[in-house]
């Protein structure tokens, strides 16, 4: 019964999330040798100087670590709503 409560109100859906979540996070940590906290600061950071810039969907704004061979790098998905227009 519990179970169909929960796919009907997406409570399933929403601890799945969580912990894909939770587990990239780990995988960037052992990928960059960065705490999921700093990763954590870092987005923050970014999306604090983008916004100045941007209007941005904040939910959607993705920070992750790519590795190719050798080289690591850094990928945001940063979904913009619109430019902030700025007067002089």
């Amino acid at each position: 019964m519990f179970d169909l409560f929960a796919r009907v109100f997406g409570r399933e859906d929403a601890s799945k999330d969580v912990a894909k979540e939770r587990l990239r996070l780990v995988l960037v940590h052992d990928r960059a040798s960065l705490s999921p906290q700093a990763l954590e600061e870092l987005k923050n950071d970014l999306m604090n100087v983008i916004s100045k810039y941007l209007e941005i969907d904040q939910d959607g704004f993705q920070v992750d670590f790519s590795r190719h061979e050798e080289t690591m790098a850094l990928v945001a998905n940063i979904p913009v709503r619109s430019v902030k227009r700025r007067t002089l």
